[in-house]
């Protein structure tokens, strides 16, 4: 796999496996910790989690375009992602402190700021990897190589988190988040000597360009200081304008980010400036992409906790039981009539609450014949390992997709970069769809859908990330002016940071909807609109690529 790229993708490879093993292992068990009320989680309501999950995924890639500069004028590629790195591994241990809220929240800043050092930086400096005749045609799959290290830490990292929050607790499956990143830490600086030449090529500078940088930095500071006050306008605001306060805050903060990549667009030289048009446009378009795959961690969690069939096969159930997959739980009511109501109220003598006790809501849908008795064991499989199901599909598709484009490229029927995102936008559109069959068949969640409903929209959308995601690093290697190839990285995740943060805001609005294939329906309709735009302007993408022999 390896043997007709450079030396130091391995150590790439690696890196990136165990960074994420550590970031999906936090992000795929992070609502359901904020909302456990059982087992030492939170105790917060679902719209406040999801709240603070669409928030948190927003953040960590909307400081990239930080980090991405810094690394550009400063600090260097390499020293900024060992950087971030750490952070990150210290953030996540930190979430391991138990029910410690001021903890909590400077642990999801390490984690904020560690990711903008390590996420662009670490894209950027394997695309210097190949800016020579020797690998240049051989960039797109590098990134494939690339994608599949991320995907093989987020398939592997859900049993781990399944294994230990179910035998030991939430702590020691944040813990072990912190420690897959540094160990991926540890990887890259092993490696460090053998891309030190892709950080030479990058740091290369003339005395003009060195005042433009200056005046880039100087820029950059103001944008942070305004986003800083922006946000704080939004927080205060009489009321909201959007979703919540945070979504107001976070929507006035990103409004000089924005306003920065147009004066950077604006202060380019000529020869650069289609090229950042071109760049612009796509982190536009792939914006509702984000909005709608991000829901991994929110409304398809929900549906995979509370409406999906996750009862064990009895031949499967030891297997499982020896990887840590099962949930256990104890029916602790009298009369199943009351499943109907999530909460039990007791009260003291003088008719004060003192305790609210919250039912197995996993019953509340499931059919009579099969609820078990009172005070009855039953094992299910933990939540967690369905968001193991898109990196799974990552892992086995990647192939397949790559030697159907080579097969099409051998006879030049290749689409470009941009058709395939538009494609991209299209598949994931029908993942959307996919979910509303399966809304139909539970009968709106009155009864369990078939796992199948949730495993099948995730090979679909994995389909259209496939189009999309690893595309989209490729394109920014290629298409950015080397002397902000970082700080355009960063812009790719602040697209991704603002689809993110809309992936919160819609996941709110999940109770708000009666009948739940509307819900779903909005995200195709999103998407479907997504593309459309771009089809309007892909003659034009086209044209940009063409030149840049890119088609």
């Amino acid at each position: 796999m390896f043997k007709r790229h450079p030396v130091a993708l391995p150590f790439f490879f690696l890196t990136e496996m165990w960074e994420r093993f550590g970031y999906y292992l936090m992000i795929g068990i992070f609502t359901l910790y904020m909302t456990d009320a059982k087992n030492g989680g939170l105790e917060l309501d679902r719209s406040t989690a999801t709240d603070i999950y669409g928030t948190f995924i927003a953040l960590v890639y909307l400081t990239p375009f930080i980090g991405g500069l810094l690394a550009d004028r400063l600090l260097g590629f390499r020293r900024s992602i060992v950087i971030g790195g750490v952070l990150m591994g210290i953030g996540y241990m930190l979430l391991s402190v138990p029910k410690n809220m001021p903890v909590f929240y400077f642990a999801l800043f390490l984690i904020i700021l560690g990711n903008g050092f390590f996420k662009p930086n670490i894209s950027t400096l394997l695309g210097n990897l190949y800016n020579n005749d020797q690998y240049k045609d051989r960039k797109d799959e590098g990134y494939n190589i690339f994608y599949m290290g991320i995907n093989v830490g987020a398939l592997i990292c859900n049993f781990v988190a399944a294994y230990l929050r179910n035998t030991y607790g939430w702590g020691y499956a944040f813990f072990a988040a912190g420690v897959g990143m540094i160990l991926g830490v540890v990887i890259f600086i092993i490696g460090w000597k053998k891309y030190a030449h892709a950080e030479a090529e990058k740091r290369v500078k003339d005395s003009a360009e060195s005042k433009e940088g200056a005046r880039t930095m100087l820029m950059m500071l103001g944008v942070m200081g305004l986003a800083a006050v922006t946000g704080y306008i939004g927080w205060i605001l009489p009321g909201t304008l959007l979703d919540k306060d945070s979504t107001d805050a976070f929507v006035f903060a990103a409004l000089p980010v924005i306003g920065f990549y147009i004066w950077i667009l604006w202060r380019a030289k000529q020869e650069d400036k289609l090229f950042i048009k071109a760049l612009l446009a796509l982190y536009l378009v792939v914006i509702p992409f984000w909005a709608v795959f991000k829901q991994n961690g929110t409304a398809l969690t929900t549906w995979a906790e509370y409406y999906t069939d996750r009862s064990i096969p009895a031949s499967l159930e030891g297997t499982a039981t020896f990887m840590g997959m099962v949930q256990h739980d104890t029916v602790r009511v009298a009369s199943y009539p009351k499943y109907d109501a999530q909460f039990r109220v007791e009260k003291d003598k003088d008719d004060k609450v003192i305790k609210v006790q919250s039912y197995p809501p996993y019953l509340n849908n499931l059919q009579p014949e099969r609820r078990p008795a009172e005070n009855a064991p039953f094992r299910l499989l933990s939540t967690e390992i369905f968001q193991s199901v898109n990196p799974a599909f990552v892992i086995v598709l990647t192939p397949l997709v790559v030697f159907f484009f080579a097969f099409l490229a051998r006879r030049k029927a290749e689409p470009g970069t941009p058709a395939k995102m538009f494609w991209g936008l299209l598949i994931t559109a029908l993942s959307s769809v996919v979910m509303v069959g399966a809304v139909i068949a539970s009968h709106n969640g009155f009864e369990k859908a078939s796992p199948w409903w949730i495993v099948a929209s995730y090979g679909v959308v994995t389909l259209g990330e496939l189009c999309i995601s690893p595309m989209g690093l490729s394109t920014v290697s290629k298409l950015a002016p080397r002397h902000i190839a970082g700080l355009m990285m960063g812009g790719w995740q602040l697209a991704t940071s603002l689809g993110n943060k809309l992936s919160g805001v819609l996941a709110t609005m999940w109770d708000g909807y009666a009948d739940k294939t509307d819900f779903f329906w909005v995200n195709c309709a999103l998407l479907g609109a997504s593309a459309l735009l771009l089809l309007a302007i892909l003659k034009w993408l086209n044209s940009i690529f063409r030149s840049k022999g890119l088609i």
